[in-house]
């Protein structure tokens, strides 16, 4: 299969990047499966019903969320109508949603998708990731009931994140860090065969702090006072994210590439 994931999507400049690269992309790569983590769609945060829709009209099979993920208080009522949404699997119990699904990709194949929550720096204590994990990826054997099972692990630190990669090693396709908004040149086929890159980076402006308009983050990390509120940067975004080709019988990794399209970053494809 050719699976590709996107990044966090950024404000409306991540949205207008997705709805106007997504569909070539699908259409020239052949792609199988998109995933998009489209927790900051929403003026960087959350995600809308609306903006979710929008993603999945632009090409995505998929959309995982984060810490944010309902901060838009109409994701509670969107998630449980939309299965393709898909929330931490470690969030809080009684969160609507789920924290993974089995989709089903062309030619009867299976996607497993699950995202997790890091603890690791995280302003709220979430349940351990490992833990939350282990009975999922028991339960969906990769090359058996899925034949492809992407992770996606969302936090601060870059050591949770590889830890992480390395705890799924042979028994996912892909997993992919994200959360902190910022390419790593890493992407990897680590020994067990699951591809891993600890962040995707995201879908925005890079002509910003973290997708945020510069003046207000530059204003409190030099006078240590707040102004004024965040809000996304609207300059041209770059889409940024992983590849990865899998082989069918194992579900394992046989190619993995970082992708950037659009915008100021160096251009990268498959």
């Amino acid at each position: 299969m050719k699976l590709l994931y996107l990044g966090d999507v950024m404000g409306r400049a991540g949205r207008t990047a997705i709805s106007e690269h997504l569909p070539r992309l699908r259409r020239d790569w052949r792609l199988d499966f998109v995933i998009v983590n489209g927790e900051n769609a929403s003026n960087g945060m959350g995600l809308s019903g609306e903006h979710a829709k929008l993603i999945f009209d632009a090409g995505a099979d998929c959309v995982t969320l984060g810490d944010h993920a309902f901060d838009q208080k109409d994701m509670m009522q969107a998630i449980e109508q939309d299965s393709r949404i898909v929330r931490p699997l470690n969030f809080a119990k009684a969160a609507p949603g789920r924290g993974y699904r089995l989709f089903n990709a062309p030619g009867g194949r299976k996607v497993l998708v699950t995202q997790v929550l890091g603890q690791v720096f995280m302003k709220r204590a979430f349940d351990d990731p490992f833990s939350a994990l282990e009975p999922v990826l028991k339960s969906h054997p990769l090359g058996g009931l899925a034949q492809a099972v992407v992770v996606d692990i969302h936090c601060e630190a870059t050591s949770e994140k590889m830890a992480v990669g390395h705890f799924c090693d042979g028994r996912a396709s892909l997993v992919v860090g994200t959360h902190t908004h910022v390419p790593t040149g890493d992407a990897q086929i680590l020994p067990g065969g699951t591809a891993f890159q600890t962040d995707a980076g995201m879908c925005g402006d890079y002509n910003s702090v973290i997708g945020m308009d510069k003046a207000e983050p530059m204003r409190r990390f030099i006078t240590g006072m707040a102004k004024s509120r965040f809000t996304p940067a609207l300059g041209e975004a770059t889409l940024s994210g992983v590849y990865v080709e899998t082989d069918d019988r194992t579900g394992l990794a046989k190619r993995v590439r970082m992708i950037r399209q659009g915008g100021r970053l160096e251009q990268a494809a498959p």
